[in-house]
């Protein structure tokens, strides 16, 4: 495909081709969005879901739209035979997985006398459980090559709470700090760990409440605003990349900082890693 008839222009500033990104959670939703924001700066992609069907029709799209590499896979993130299933069919295909994207999550709603503690644990293994799973599963190859690009789609609500959500707030705060952990954990390694924390899109999650009282003024119609701020981390194959910090809903200003700051050896040193970008009131920062 031609670049200048990309769908998405203002991914062009991004230069990813030889990079190769796994998302989980790709074949819908934010995932499909930020996989083809990654596919129009010439990343391969390799798209996670538990739906076969639906991996491998997203990945035939993102191929149609943009000309080269992509690959669709089933997996379920909490199972930890099948994410390395997936990880070593990444690997044959593309020789490497530069960058992965946590995007897979779930969302159960309700009071918490209401829920049950199978629908709590439900939320933790996929949105948590699911997210470590993932990020051992490509670490160790992104070790050996010394670079490496995590992001892990955590939630405006892993930062504020709001009522009945009780199982999803505490699964984003969980990412938030995993994200803040990870990046200390990796800095001496070429590898950065962010986290995204986006209000609500209209997903296929979030048509529940759309049209509900609470939902309207605060839901997004389409996931593109988010496009361009999942590349804007993980750009640079400098080490000027910034490791730790966590995007609000406003994520493009938050994510160039992630592109274009220090390094990640020199965050950690400094103590840097998980500053809040965004729009984060004050009281939670």
């Amino acid at each position: 495909m031609n670049p200048s008839s990309s769908p998405l222009p203002g991914i062009q500033q991004f230069d990813l081709a030889g990079r190769t990104a796994l998302i989980t959670g790709g074949s819908k939703g934010l995932g499909a969005a930020i996989a083809a924001a990654l596919a129009s700066a010439g990343a391969n992609v390799v798209l996670l879901s538990r739906h076969l069907d639906e991996a491998q029709a997203a990945a035939a799209q993102i191929t149609m739209d943009f000309g080269h590499g992509a690959l669709g896979l089933v997996a379920d993130v909490t199972d930890e035979g099948q994410v390395n299933a997936a990880r070593d069919a990444s690997l044959r295909e593309f020789g490497a997985i530069d960058i992965l994207i946590n995007s897979a999550g779930i969302n159960i709603r309700g009071p918490i006398d209401q829920l049950t503690p199978e629908q709590f644990r439900q939320v933790m293994e996929i949105n948590v459980t699911g997210s470590w799973l993932c990020s051992r599963a490509v670490l160790p190859q992104m070790k050996t090559r010394g670079w490496g690009r995590i992001i892990h789609l955590a939630s405006a609500l892993g930062l504020v709470g709001l009522a009945n959500r009780t199982p999803y707030t505490a699964s984003k705060g969980a990412i938030v700090q995993m994200t803040r952990a990870l990046a200390l954990e990796v800095a001496g390694h070429g590898i950065t760990v962010n986290a995204l924390c986006p209000g609500p899109f209209l997903t296929d999650m979030n048509v529940p409440i759309a049209d509900t009282d609470e939902g309207q003024p605060n839901v997004l119609d389409h996931p593109d605003a988010n496009r361009s701020a999942a590349s804007a981390g993980i750009e640079r194959d400098d080490a000027r990349a910034e490791s730790g910090p966590v995007a609000g809903r406003d994520c493009g200003s938050g994510c160039a900082r992630v592109a274009t700051n220090a390094d990640p050896a020199r965050c950690r040193e400094r103590g840097e890693v998980g500053s809040h970008l965004g729009p984060v009131p004050r009281e939670y920062r």
